[in-house]
């Protein structure tokens, strides 16, 4: 592993004032005694970041007040569950486009010993049907449409499966983990630019009585960067949430404000109940996660309905197969030959998870186990499809050689949005976790949760990651279409890495940014372990992707010599900005901890 840079612009001063900000927050009775930073102004674009060495302990998140509710929230003696909840809690306010309450999450946990997986995925509504997001002619809705309606909101799991894990991993009080965000509503914090430019691109969102009340001025005009935002419906909605736990989320005013506004719509109404609420939290949230090998370590991921770990581990496991050419750096990018492998091994994964993967409580592995998918035999056979030349579109695969259920192909549709969480705390617990409401700012839907106060959070469009369609152009069903209660396909990709031979903690690392989740957290793994750059050199890299199409390079990062011969080889090459949102830690040799932030957003990384 390389060494970590030694890089003094903005981040590093900006993580120091805000660590000397947090120095004093440990009590005595285990409360966080919280201190409003300093909240510097970040710079939205591309900003380089030096990574952060620490010895103790990390955090990293998408902004640095929520990296600073974990950081003070480990100062205070608190776990790498407990920073969790409460940099969540801070998302929902200052990082609103991407997730919070109204949401889902998906959170792997290591404790030393175990690797567990946590799954706060939203549920389609007890009366969603096959027919959901279809039209009175039996048509799908408009992408769009089926987004900005009361019909895409999925019952949210966030706060129930946090408060499973906070059972199962806490130390601190629950009622304490709130406390940044509740301070944080109640004071304001200033907006952003990221989040300035996203309020101002939306078009609808000012539409929403809420929202438009909230984020934007008598004008419809966005709140200019470095207003004051306060939420005080929020700070009152998550005071209740510590104060009496899940259930009055689930059951009460919240969930009875949430019911109201999904069944108001005033264009396309949904169907939620206060049922459907309430009915959330009787599940078991603890799941078995994949855990995969790899050259020398072990890649611990989430099951389905997330597709995440699935095709990162096929994508790994082809390309080990089809052995690119090495070195596969040239002047820091990577080369045509190996992007071409790269790509046609996406491909292979990604036909297999459009033909396969959804909701294990409906749809069964297409084999005894979703392991069949990762087979070494399996990954061997997809391989050998690999040529010199592009193949095109690739069809799934048979990995149980007979197939139990013929499924149709999924369509594409956009997905978009999310945030990612790491921490390892200082007792070597450590926790990945990626978290959405889907879309930017999900159904462009807010609810004040029943407080009559300005206000509140922003209600997911998780259920357009179902197929619109229930079946493809052949009359198959398609593995993900809407059933009642079921839980839509993810591509977040929460990732624990450890060392094979020892069972070594490595890294915990994930990323927003939709089925390009994939892309961006493979990239990252390859560039650590592979590649043995450390955590910001792997996120540093440019993106590449392919969903089982074009080509896709992040623009202005790869030189016109890679594009022509790629084209030269097949490939439809495309380049778009592939904004990612990488955050990893990763143990050094010395026994000390190393994290990364994308430059592409607005995240830091604290720690002792």
């Amino acid at each position: 592993m390389n060494a970590p840079h030694v890089n003094m612009r903005g981040w590093v001063l900006i993580g120091a004032a805000l660590l000397v900000i947090g120095c004093e927050a440990r009590t005595p009775e285990g409360a966080i005694d919280y201190r409003i930073p300093e909240q510097p102004e970040i710079a939205t674009g591309y900003q380089e970041k030096p990574g952060w060495a620490t010895s103790e302990f990390s955090v990293a998140a998408a902004n640095p007040l929520a990296t600073d509710a974990g950081y003070q929230t480990i100062q205070a003696g608190g776990s790498a569950v407990d920073a969790a909840i409460a940099v969540q809690m801070v998302l929902t306010l200052v990082e609103p486009q991407s997730s919070g309450i109204g949401g889902g999450a998906f959170l792997m946990h290591w404790d030393g010993t175990e690797v567990t997986a946590y799954n706060g995925r939203e549920r389609a509504p007890s009366a969603a049907g096959e027919d959901l997001f279809l039209d009175e002619e039996g048509e799908p809705l408009p992408f769009g449409d089926a987004v900005r309606s009361g019909l895409s909101v999925g019952v949210p799991g966030t706060v129930a499966m946090l408060e499973a894990a906070h059972h199962a991993h806490g130390v601190l009080e629950w009622s304490a983990l709130f406390e940044p965000a509740i301070a944080l509503a109640e004071e304001g914090f200033r907006i952003s630019p990221r989040l300035h430019a996203q309020l101002d691109s939306d078009e609808t969102l000012r539409e929403d009585d809420i929202a438009g009340a909230l984020y934007y001025d008598e004008n419809g005009n966005a709140l200019p960067v470095g207003h004051r935002l306060r939420n005080p419906a929020l700070a009152e909605i998550l005071r209740r949430i510590a104060d009496e736990g899940s259930a009055t989320f689930y059951i009460g005013e919240v969930a009875e404000a949430i019911v109201h506004r999904v069944r108001n719509h005033p264009e396309r109404p949904g169907a939620m109940s206060i049922e459907d609420l309430r009915a959330y939290p009787d599940q078991e949230f603890r799941v078995s996660p994949i855990c995969s090998p790899w050259r020398s370590f072990t890649l611990c991921g989430f099951p389905p309905p997330s597709s995440g770990h699935l095709a990162i581990a096929q994508i790994l496991g082809i390309l080990e197969e089809t052995n690119p050419p090495s070195p596969p750096l040239a002047d820091g990018l990577p080369g045509a030959e190996w992007l071409h492998h790269y790509m046609e091994a996406a491909r292979l994964a990604f036909a297999d998870r459009n033909h396969f993967v959804a909701d294990p409580d409906f749809i069964p592995a297409p084999g005894d186990s979703w392991e069949d998918l990762l087979d070494p035999a399996y990954l061997r056979e997809r391989a050998a499809l690999v040529g010199d030349e592009s193949m095109g579109e690739a069809v799934p695969g048979d990995p149980a050689l007979e197939r139990a259920l013929a499924h149709g192909r999924h369509p594409a549709q956009p997905d978009r949005g999310t945030s990612h969480v790491s921490v390892v705390d200082r007792e070597g617990n450590a926790i990945s976790m990626t978290t959405t409401i889907e879309s930017g700012f999900g159904s462009r839907m807010m609810t004040d949760g029943g407080t009559g106060m300005p206000g509140g959070f922003h209600l997911n469009n998780e259920l357009t990651d179902f197929s619109l369609t229930p079946v493809d152009d052949d009359g198959l069903p398609i593995a993900n279409r809407v059933e009642a209660g079921k839980r839509p396909r993810s591509s977040m990709a929460p990732t624990l890495v450890f060392d094979a031979g020892t069972g070594a903690f490595v890294a915990s690392l994930g990323s927003p940014g939709g089925a390009g989740i994939i892309h961006y957290t493979a990239k990252a793994l390859i560039g650590i372990l592979a590649w043995e750059l450390n955590a910001q050199e792997a996120i540093d890299l440019p993106n590449f992707a392919n969903y089982n199409g074009p080509s896709v390079l992040e623009a202005d990062r790869f030189p016109r010599s890679v594009i022509d011969e790629l084209e030269a080889r097949g490939h439809e090459v495309a380049e778009s900005n592939l904004t990612s949102g990488l955050q990893a830690i990763q143990r050094t040799p010395d026994g000390g901890l190393f994290g990364g932030a994308d430059p592409r957003r607005e995240g830091i990384v604290m720690g002792q």
